[in-house]
């Protein structure tokens, strides 16, 4: 058989094959599994979305080629009205913004549509391991720049070195973070595109879960920041807004050069998502919201954080995103090993934090997408079957 090419050796080993085979065990043992590794919305999509899809269908003209420059115009002309009035930024649909088949589409070929062998893209670690895998098989570097904790999951810009600034053509960034659940701050967003400026760095800002929030918060976006424009793209996702992850419909949104430069790849690379899809995507962002959503994930969190903790495991409850990010309870295993014992345990899944990078070490991840859980029923389960596990040390509840 001939060789593959030699860039998927920089596709990293598959870090939840041992977490996949004890899974594969424990479902075949007829035990009730309780997966809090994938982080895909279990909620239906809305019956009206569905209902614009399919009259969209119906109609011919949805059947062939999308051979619009950058997207079907209806929904381009809905995500930037839609981007004004959930931020307040108004954008021109004719050269701000291009339609993507999901938002890790448009992330993964930003790498590929910018970097040169030697251009280094700056990351997160923990973070989203597409944008990593994505530099690396386009033929740059990464620097992986680590989120502590301490500084609230928010990189240290004055730690970079300047010869790797230098040499940085992409800076991705993440905000609600996944896996940690972090927010940014607008101050935070002005210090970036001020980096971002000095250095001529293209600010590449993820927010999938921009909408994903709790308690009353409201996530700022870098484009709200003045001169953001000139350096910025963000990537925005139907997937967790409207729950419409299989439907793989997304944007990308900012400055114009760097918008053109990633639709210039992709004219050549797919013939952009089916019409109707856009069409129904484009009712979804004009016509609603996520509220009931929120509200099913903020009883999850509640009943999945405040239950670890009344049990001796402390957990932070996440502002936004629909993932709990928690350090394990103990100091004499892994991450990964913790999580095997988990599932061996208590036939509850939930992902290492090294599965986001090496600065995840000593973290795991829970997810409050859970198929079968109406309102927080089946964590206030996983509460009790982690307590009786013996996996949270007698001191850690006293």
């Amino acid at each position: 058989m001939i060789a593959p090419s030699k860039r998927l050796d920089n596709i990293p080993p598959y870090l939840f094959a041992e977490i996949s085979r004890i899974k594969a065990e424990v479902v075949a043992s007829g035990a009730d599994l309780i997966d809090l590794g994938i982080g895909d919305p279990d909620q239906p999509t809305p019956d009206r979305v569905i209902d614009a899809l399919i009259r969209s269908a119906q109609d011919p003209a949805t059947h062939r080629y999308d051979e619009t420059p950058r997207g079907w115009r209806s929904f381009l002309q809905a995500a930037c009205g839609w981007y004004e009035r959930t931020f307040g930024v108004v954008t021109d649909p004719e050269k701000h913004v291009c339609q993507l088949i999901g938002s890790k589409e448009g992330l993964a070929h930003l790498a590929w549509a910018y970097l040169d062998a030697g251009d280094v893209s700056i990351l997160p670690s923990p973070g989203y391991p597409v944008y990593k895998v994505n530099s690396l098989m386009a033929g740059g570097d990464v620097y992986e720049t680590p989120l502590k904790e301490s500084n609230g999951f928010l990189p240290v810009l004055a730690d970079i070195p300047s010869d790797i600034a230098k040499r940085a053509k992409l800076f991705y960034v993440c905000y609600p973070h996944n896996p940690t659940g972090a927010v940014a701050t607008r101050e935070f967003y002005e210090d970036l595109v001020r980096f971002c400026r000095e250095y001529d760095i293209l600010l590449v800002n993820d927010m999938a879960y921009a909408t994903v929030t709790y308690d009353g918060y409201v996530n700022p976006t870098v484009l709200q920041v003045d001169g953001a424009m000139d350096v910025s793209i963000e990537f925005h996702s139907l997937s967790k807004m409207f729950n419409m992850t299989g439907w793989r419909l997304g944007f990308a949104l900012g400055n114009p050069d760097a918008v053109a430069t990633l639709q210039k790849l992709k004219s050549n690379l797919d013939s952009k998502q089916f019409p109707a899809v856009a069409e129904a995507g484009a009712y979804a962002l004009n016509h609603l919201d996520n509220h009931e959503t929120q509200r099913v994930y903020q009883a999850r969190r509640d009943a999945l954080c405040d239950g670890l903790n009344s049990i001796g495991w402390k957990v932070n409850k996440p502002k936004a995103s629909f993932y709990v990010w928690a350090r394990i309870p103990r100091t004499d295993m892994t991450s990964a090993e913790f999580v095997g014992e988990l599932i061996k345990r208590t036939a509850i899944v939930a992902i290492p934090g090294t599965g986001y990078g090496p600065e995840g070490e000593g973290y795991v991840r829970m997810s409050l997408t859970l198929v079968g859980d109406e309102d927080g029923e089946r964590f206030g389960e996983a509460v009790r079957r982690i307590a009786e596990s013996g996996l949270i040390p007698e001191t850690s509840r006293t």
